[in-house]
Order: C-alpha cells, then structure tokens, then sequence
C-alpha cells in the first residue's frame, strides 16, 4: 500500500517535531504531507529538523484545519490517505492498526475510535459533546459509530477527494463522515489509544466548534441523494 499521511499545523512547535520524526519511521507511511496553517510559534522551525524523502512542506496563511487538509489533499499521491494532527494525542505508530482490516472483505474506510480503546480522562464537557454529536449522527444516518469525530480517518484517496469537502475549520470532521454515509460507505472502527489535552496545552477546539458540527450534520443530512451519487 501507498499511503499519504496529512499533517496540519498551527502553532505546535512543542509536538509537531516529534510527530513527524514518528510518521517517518512507519513503514506503510510513505508520503508526508506537512501543511503549515500559518502558524505565529516557532512550529515551521521545529518542523524542518525532521529531514527525510517522505515530508513534502507547504506553508500558508491561517485559515483553519479544513483548509489545511483541502491544501494537503490536492499534493497528495498515495493510493489511501490519513488526516495526523500535530500535537501527540494519537501515536503514528498505532497507524498499522488502521490499516489491518484492508484486508477483510468489505472494508474500505477505517476509523481509529477513540472511545473504545485505552484513553486519557478528557475534558467532560468535551466528552459530553461528543457523545452528543454521535447520537445526532446516528440517529439521523442510521449507524452505529463511536468516534464520528476522530482525525484518524483512513480514505481510499479517490473517495476522499470525491467528497469534495468544503469545511474550512473543525467541521470539517462531521463533514467527511456524514458524506460518506450519505454515499453509502461502511465505516470500520478499530480501537486506537488517546491522550487528549486540555486548553492550557494546547487545545484549540471549543463549544462554537460543536454548533457548527451540528449545522453540517444536519444540512448534509437533507441535501437531495442526487447529490451523493458515487
């Protein structure tokens, strides 16, 4: 397999070295693709002590993770690709696990769950929002997913381009899952390890970020299928 790994960044000079050095020594990682979201830290610094034929750089103005990642998706050449943030709270070297179940009939799209795997206690109201948004998505698309809001999404590369995502910011989460399913697409899940962090280290997701997740669940769900044609 080929696989493109994304890597979107915005001011994670304290992590992001030691994500990429991580991502490179994965074997199935074959092509890096860093997108610097603007960031005003020392994060391009930190990223350009990892040196190695996989990592592609690109750099750009402060638009938000789903501009990021529509950046990194129009560089990438891989047959699958995988969204990897920058700041630690998934461990590349748990990508393997990811990419197990290509081989059972049937699967195409995984997910690393985060809820069913061992974890770090997260912050509650965080947790609680999730929790939230996964009932409203599986009410409404009919499935039984745990984590629809994990960045650990591995895509065929065809299909994800296909989706045609329009996200700018951390809606871009809901987005890529609710047109899938709108399309028909089963979602496998695997358990994954998670070590969530809080605002004083870092986090940048916030309650605004959940109504807008809200909005895309439910706006994707009453688009006509015409629309999700594969």
């Amino acid at each position: 397999m080929y696989l493109s790994v994304i890597v979107p960044v915005y001011n994670e000079a304290p992590t992001v070295k030691k994500v990429l050095a991580s991502l490179v020594k994965v074997k199935e990682v074959k092509e890096v693709i860093v997108v610097n979201d603007g960031s005003t830290d020392s994060s391009e610094k930190e990223i350009k002590k990892v040196v190695s034929k996989k990592i592609q750089y690109f750099k750009k103005k402060n638009a938000g993770k789903g501009s990021a990642i529509k950046l990194g998706l129009s560089k990438v050449t891989g047959e699958y690709t995988l969204i990897q943030d920058a700041d630690l709270e998934y461990d590349p070297r748990e990508i393997p696990l990811l990419i197990e179940p290509l081989d059972r009939e049937g699967v195409e799209i995984v997910y690393g769950s985060r809820f069913i795997g061992a974890h770090s206690n997260l912050l509650f109201w965080h947790r609680v929002g999730n929790a939230l948004l996964n009932l409203i998505v599986n009410i409404f698309y009919n499935t039984t997913l745990s984590d629809m809001e994990t960045c650990y999404k591995l895509l065929p590369t065809t299909v994800f381009k296909k989706l045609n995502i329009s996200a700018n910011g951390f809606d871009l989460e809901p987005e890529i899952t609710c047109k899938l399913l709108r399309k028909g697409y089963k979602i496998f899940e695997v358990p994954i390890t998670y070590v969530g962090r809080d605002f004083s280290q870092g986090k940048k997701i916030t309650w605004r970020d959940g109504f807008d997740a809200l909005r895309v669940i439910i706006g994707i769900r009453f688009l006509p299928p015409s629309l999700f044609k594969n």
